[in-house]
Parts: C-alpha cells; sequence; structure tokens
C-alpha cells in the first residue's frame, strides 16, 4: 500500500482515506478535516496558499505518524496536508485514524493534528479581503516564516497515493 502519510497538490480524498484506515481489528474511525473559513480573528480570508519543505515535512509527517502509534493502541493512521491555493471550504488536511476502541482513537487523533499544526513546515498565507496577505505558521509565528516559502522545491508526492 502506498504511503499514508504525504502532501499533495490534489483535493484530498476522504473516500480513499477512510478505506486505507478501516480494518478488521479497528471498531472506531475517526476522521479529522481542516477546512479553509471564512472568518478569522474577525477578518474576511478570500483564500489561502499552503507552502512547506517537502522532504522535511513528509519526515516529520511519518515520525508523528510512528509516536502515535507507539502512544495509542492504532490500526492505522493516514496524515494528508495539501499544498497551493485553496478556497474557502476546501479541505487544507486530514487526520485518519482507526483503533479497536474510539478513547484511542479521538485521542490519538486531536493529538496529531494538534502536534502537526505545531511543528510541520507547512505554512499558509492569508489572502484577505482587504487585498492584504499574510504568511503564518500556526505553531512556530510569523517570525518562523522563511523569507518566500513558495520557493521550496514542489512536492514529489504529486496527488493520489
Amino acid at each position: 500500500m502506498a504511503r499514508m502519510s504525504r502532501l499533495t497538490r490534489e483535493t484530498i480524498d476522504t473516500e480513499d482515506l477512510l478505506r486505507r484506515v478501516t480494518v478488521p481489528a479497528a471498531g472506531a474511525v475517526v476522521l479529522f478535516l481542516g477546512t479553509v473559513r471564512e472568518l478569522t480573528a474577525g477578518r474576511r480570508t478570500l483564500a489561502l496558499d499552503y507552502e512547506g519543505y517537502p522532504e522535511m515535512a513528509e519526515r516529520k509527517l511519518a515520525e508523528l505518524d510512528a509516536e502515535a502509534r507507539r502512544r495509542w493502541p492504532l490500526c492505522e493512521v493516514a496524515l494528508v496536508h495539501r499544498l497551493g491555493r485553496l478556497e474557502l471550504t476546501a479541505a487544507s488536511v486530514a487526520v485518519a485514524v482507526s483503533s479497536p476502541h474510539r478513547d484511542a482513537a479521538f485521542e490519538a487523533g486531536r493529538w496529531l493534528i494538534d502536534t502537526l499544526k505545531e511543528t510541520v513546515p507547512i505554512w499558509k498565507q492569508e489572502h484577505w479581503a482587504d487585498g492584504t496577505q499574510e504568511w503564518v505558521h500556526p505553531g512556530l509565528g510569523a517570525e518562523n516564516v522563511p523569507p518566500n516559502p513558495s520557493e521550496f522545491p514542489a512536492s514529489s508526492s504529486g496527488g493520489a497515493p
């Protein structure tokens, strides 16, 4: 089976993720989707651009997968983050986990998305309705955004896993 922790420039296929993590040993499957919202701190968002350092980001996603499996009795884990321009309501990130029991699935899913947002080198550029733009990294803060994240090499991950 193809890698389940990856970056993509394609629409996240939630049905595929659910198929990948749904196995006979699992009694619980949790899917979290992070989507582009219209309002952030009272400001209207038009779109987001996501960029990152693919090799480092995918290595970090694999580390998160391994750490979650160490902490909880998980059957399967899938982590996908989009890069590129995303419009309102588009899914930017997906975390899917399966476990024999729901508590582990919910706890692991929550830890994975929180830790992913804090540690994986992926930045977003907010395009505001007032015409301004701003690069941010939710966990590292604006002071840790590289001068031009869009200059990172494109991910070799492509679209479909």
